[in-house]
């Protein structure tokens, strides 16, 4: 059976948020999850270059800790991955509020950063990351007090520095969210124009439907039925990861560029 944290990425696509659904997310954990309290904030401590290259280490774990290690990445573009709808090994030893079981009560997001100081967090990534802890607690019903970064939450005091960015600061930001106030960056709603000036085509995802998802399946060389379900959305998935893209099945600017190149 799914662990019971399948409303995730209903949750961040509600608010806006770009979605990667990582193979076999829904059965993925060290256990179920207790009541959800709040989230505690991490950086990956990855490589410099590319979008989530901590993703498999998140998703396996490393050897000296079993994965998985997070529920959420968060790559350098904004797009959360949701990799566990389980308990994860992500806490450790420590406190927040009073609550000492971190795996059981707390969400964790691994964003993808260094940590070091010549490694700025982008900002599209930074909202995607307020507004991603935002979702989250509004949908359990709790305050921006409810997130920890894990420099934190982790006990003896030092043990951890993660996240790099200054926590109250992004409570404050997480609290504006939860009044409605911070701008998603994350998903551009159109492109500027199709090729040879076309008209703005939409951005596309599950369920879409009409004459430009058809457009899309051709390109991709499906039966154009005009419905973006599942077959088709695997297309744009396996597209995306050939052209070394965020395979995030969404289509937007980039992926209609590229598609277009690729005809």
């Amino acid at each position: 059976m799914p662990f019971s944290l399948t409303w995730l990425p209903d949750v961040l696509l509600g608010a806006g948020l770009k979605v990667a659904k990582v193979d076999g997310w829904e059965f993925r954990g060290i256990g179920d999850m207790g009541d959800v309290l709040g989230v505690i904030c991490h950086h990956s401590a990855g490589p410099p270059q590319l979008n989530m290259p901590s993703l498999n280490t998140v998703i396996h774990g490393r050897p000296d800790l079993s994965g998985p290690l997070a529920q959420l990445g968060l790559g350098r573009d904004g797009t959360f991955y949701v990799i566990a709808a389980g308990k994860c090994n992500h806490a450790g030893p420590g406190t927040w509020n009073g609550i000492t079981a971190g795996n059981t009560h707390f969400i964790g997001i691994e964003a993808e950063n260094t940590g070091l100081e010549n490694d700025p967090w982008p900002d599209v990534q930074m909202s995607a990351y307020c507004q991603g802890v935002a979702a989250i607690l509004k949908h359990v019903n709790r305050e921006a007090d409810s997130c920890a970064g894990h420099k934190e939450f982790a006990l003896p005091q030092g043990r951890k520095s993660d996240p790099s960015f200054d926590m109250a600061e992004f409570r404050a930001a997480v609290s504006d969210a939860l009044g409605g106030a911070a701008a998603i960056t994350s998903i551009p709603a159109a492109e500027p124009a199709g090729p040879g000036g076309t008209a703005p085509r939409a951005t596309l995802r599950r369920p879409s439907t009409g004459d430009l998802v058809k457009t899309l399946q051709a390109k991709l060389k499906l039966k154009p039925d005009g419905d973006f379900g599942p077959m088709t959305e695997a297309a744009v998935r396996a597209f995306q990861r050939d052209h070394q893209m965020v395979p995030d099945g969404i289509v937007g600017p980039k992926t209609w560029a590229t598609l277009d190149q690729a005809a």
